[in-house]
């Protein structure tokens, strides 16, 4: 009788050292659920604000990138831009095409025709951007955007620029001051379109001015200047380097903006007037 109850005691042992095991196992796996959809949802929320800054650099909307970078160019909410097939650069022809009328009725549009379709590939130029906040300097990449900044020295030499304001500053996910409307909504351009260039690997580091856009191949007047390293997909064309008053804008970033498109990203608080834009071409 003692070995039966013996037999018996140490069977129902395991069937309790088994349930524990199996209720340890249940929560273990319980936990591990949970860790992933916390981490899920974080990871959802630093997407959703990262894409919230590209949309928002987008040309078309009021607060868009090409308003792109609406960063939204107010780099705007638009889809976000895709990329376009390689250009072989310096390229020797460039294709610019009429672009749609804006979706609203603008006062300020400046129609300065179209630039041409045979860029001096070989030149080199630097800009010099005149503000009511002082210069800044920028060496254009002629030899890896050529098309882009054949359109900016035309539009430069057209005075297209001259007391335009700023009319975006994003400061929170990415850093960009958007410029190039003379409208001031994010929804103006100079009545044509050009093909993205210069993309295969693009970053966008301190320093770095590119076109806003709403799209692939929808590249006009709208530009950001990028005062703090930004991530940003390669969808906007880099097509200079600033080499002097960087600093300019880190002050206006300093003040911040009015958050008119949400919180970091609307008006710069010190407004910022492109009083001209002058080129050197060497």
């Amino acid at each position: 009788m003692a070995g039966k109850k013996e037999r018996q005691r140490r069977l129902a042992r395991e069937r309790y050292e088994r349930r524990l095991a199996r209720e340890a196992q249940r929560q273990q796996t319980v936990r591990k659920a949970t860790q992933w959809t916390a981490a899920a949802v974080v990871l959802l929320v630093v997407i959703g604000a990262v894409v919230f800054g590209v949309i928002g650099l987008s040309r078309s909307g009021k607060s868009n990138a090409q308003t792109a970078p609406s960063p939204s160019a107010t780099a705007a909410a638009t889809p976000t831009p895709s990329a376009t097939p390689t250009v072989v650069e310096p390229a020797t022809h460039c294709a610019y095409t009429k672009a749609p009328p804006p979706p609203t009725k603008l006062t300020g549009l400046r129609n300065v025709g179209m630039p041409p379709a045979k860029p001096a590939f070989k030149a080199t130029y630097q800009a010099t951007i005149k503000t009511n906040r002082g210069n800044i300097v920028i060496d254009l990449l002629n030899s890896k955007a050529t098309c882009t900044v054949n359109s900016f020295v035309f539009l430069a030499a057209k005075n297209y620029f001259s007391n335009t304001h700023c009319h975006r500053l994003t400061t929170a996910t990415i850093f960009v001051l958007q410029c190039g409307d003379p409208t001031g909504t994010g929804e103006g351009g100079p009545g044509y379109e050009f093909a993205n260039e210069n993309l295969a690997g693009a970053t966008y580091p301190a320093g770095t001015l590119a076109m806003a856009n709403a799209g692939a191949g929808t590249n006009g007047s709208q530009f950001f200047l990028v005062y703090q390293n930004t991530s940003l997909p390669p969808n906007y064309t880099p097509f200079g380097t600033v080499v002097s008053g960087l600093n300019i804008i880190q002050k206006v970033a300093k003040a911040g903006t009015d958050n008119s498109n949400g919180p970091g990203d609307g008006h710069p608080k010190e407004k910022v007037v492109i009083e001209s834009v002058t080129i050197k071409k060497t």
